[in-house]
Order: structure tokens, then sequence, then C-alpha cells
């Protein structure tokens, strides 16, 4: 059975940390900020937590971590 290749679009779109979580950039963080308030685009420059079933899928297409 052949290698499962990493898929290339979710390796640039989330991280690992070195403890093995993942992160992603929340997403429209440029989009329409004259509207948004000070508070909502500080918390969106901040990396998000990928947790539950989205995590072991994600970890699935890019590979789990490496030691």
């Amino acid at each position: 059975m052949p290698k499962q290749r990493t898929h290339s679009a979710s390796k640039k779109r989330f991280t690992r940390s070195k403890s093995g979580k993942l992160f992603h950039v929340m997403s429209n963080y440029w989009h329409k900020n004259v509207k948004k308030s000070p508070k909502a685009k500080r918390h969106a420059r901040k990396a998000k937590e990928v947790t539950g079933g989205l995590k072991k899928m994600i970890t699935r297409m890019i590979g789990p971590k490496k030691r």
C-alpha cells in the first residue's frame, strides 16, 4: 500500500505547536475591518486551536507530530 501524501493546502493553513496542538488563523481578518471593534480585531490576530473531530481529520491530512 502506498504512503499517504501530505495535503498541500492544509499544510499551508494549519500549524502545529511543540506540544502537538493544531492551530489555524481566523478567516475574514482583513475583510471589512472598518466596522469591526478593536477587541474583535485584536482577538482575530491570535491563532485559534483546532479541537474535536476536525483535529483528527486535519492530523490525517498533514501528518502526525514529528518526534
